[in-house]
């Protein structure tokens, strides 16, 4: 990993799961850039992957939810919500959850609030786009702490098991790519991080 992106890697960041609903479909994904921007009245950003599905929905329903997840979420939350695409999956179908004043379904468990809020414009970032929305409304789920980024990372996420293999790991999900080279453009095909979230392994 190189200078920039371990740098990166310092910021301090809290995880999320972000919802939508379109037509009768409910879907949602794991994202970690959640911003209260303004005040008055309250704005809330997000930034999302175009490779998610998430993003797509969002785009047509112009509306979303956001739940801080607790220290007490699980890695099978994050594996649910962040590592398989609610294009083939129902990820609402086989765990607890309720629908918010603006009728996006939001999960139950591992959640300590919930922001229901209405995109009011957004701007293409390139591989990201940023949602600007109003909060509409808002409830505390829960008085357990947020996990933040780094207490995913220390306490949560399963370390990396030692591998035979050569090529290059992701060091968000543990994705492994063989080759001998990774390409510039390579987005993982389990948490879509970029080509700059791979170590090589030696």
């Amino acid at each position: 990993m190189d200078q920039q992106a371990l740098a990166l890697t310092k910021i301090s960041y809290g995880l999320y799961v972000l919802s939508t609903r379109v037509g009768e479909k409910d879907n949602g994904c794991i994202v970690n850039t959640v911003v209260q921007a303004a005040s008055s009245p309250c704005q809330i950003t997000v930034a999302v992957s175009k490779q998610n599905y998430t993003c797509e929905m969002i785009q047509a329903s112009g509306v979303f939810d956001v739940c801080p997840l607790a220290e007490d979420a699980p890695f099978d939350t994050f594996r649910h919500f962040g590592f398989q695409s609610g294009r083939e999956v129902d990820k609402f179908a086989s765990i607890p959850w309720q629908r918010s004043a603006n009728g996006v379904a939001y999960p139950l468990e591992h959640t300590v609030a919930v922001f229901s809020c209405k995109v009011t414009s957004s701007v293409d970032l390139g591989s990201h786009m940023l949602f600007i929305a109003t909060l509409e409304d808002a409830q505390v789920l829960s008085e357990a702490q947020p996990v933040t980024y780094a207490y995913y990372h220390r306490s949560i996420k399963p370390a990396p098991q030692p591998i035979a293999a050569k090529g290059y790991r992701c060091t968000i999900c543990g994705y492994v790519y063989e080759g001998d080279e990774l390409p510039p453009d390579f987005v993982c095909p389990i948490c879509k991080h970029g080509a700059a979230d791979f170590e090589k392994i030696v």
